[in-house]
């Protein structure tokens, strides 16, 4: 159940339907007006940390029903080998089902405006949202991916119909541009999506401002929350 704290919500919502009974958990926040377009924040590999919490925050103020499901159950970590066996611990069948189930709850919010949703998701965070928005095929329809990308170079897109916005470094040692530009002409060739993406003079993460000894370059990432906020309002809007 939901519990409120001012425009903040702690929800527990079900996921991969009622045959399953599973269960996850996130955190929604509301937009000022009181409704809004919904809007899937997916989590870097280090949690649902205080950083995504913040980056929600700040769509809702922006006018966004924002959900932050948290894929670690409440693990959060700075550490990248803890990380890394985070990531490894968390089967991709029980991150779709639990990302889908986001989708639900926001598509039955009775504060989201409209039929589609709109996915968000950061290193980690990015590749599973271009993967939900190829499962969720017309209930979502405008993917944002901050330097990400699904494990499998060999992802299949073609139930990808939303719009795509994609935002990489190029100094990104773990994403090089040549991954970046072969994923952009996958997705092309499996939809009728050109891919809008942008390269930015940065290093990986360059958005998040908490990451002790991290990227994070304000100047590319204003930039970036500009592009964003324009893109998701041109297609949720």
């Amino acid at each position: 159940m939901p519990d409120r704290i001012g425009s903040r919500r702690h929800v527990t919502f079900p996921t991969g339907g009622p045959a399953t009974g599973g269960e996850a958990h996130g955190y929604l926040a509301l937009p000022p007006q009181g409704a809004g377009p919904g809007l899937v924040v997916i989590q870097e590999w280090w949690g649902l940390t205080p950083h995504i919490a913040a980056m929600t925050e700040r769509f809702a103020a922006e006018g966004f029903v924002a959900l932050a499901p948290d894929l670690y159950g409440g693990a959060t970590t700075h550490d990248r080998a803890e990380a890394a066996r985070l990531l490894d611990a968390l089967p991709a069948e029980r991150a779709a089902r639990e990302l889908g189930g986001a989708v639900d709850l926001l598509l039955e919010h009775p504060a989201v405006v409209g039929d589609a949703v709109g996915v968000v998701g950061f290193c980690m965070g990015g590749g599973f949202a271009l993967v939900l928005a190829a499962q969720q095929g017309d209930r979502v329809a405008a993917v944002v991916p901050f330097y990400g990308l699904p494990r499998d170079p060999a992802f299949d897109y073609r139930g990808l119909t939303a719009h795509v916005l994609g935002h990489y470094a190029e100094h990104d040692r773990s994403i090089p541009v040549t991954a970046v530009d072969e994923a952009a002409i996958r997705i092309g060739e499996a939809t009728d999506r050109r891919p809008e993406i942008h390269l930015y003079p940065a290093g990986h993460a360059f958005m998040n401002d908490e990451n002790p000894g991290g990227n994070h370059d304000a100047l590319q990432a204003r930039t970036a929350w500009r592009r964003t906020l324009g893109f998701l309002w041109g297609h949720l809007g």
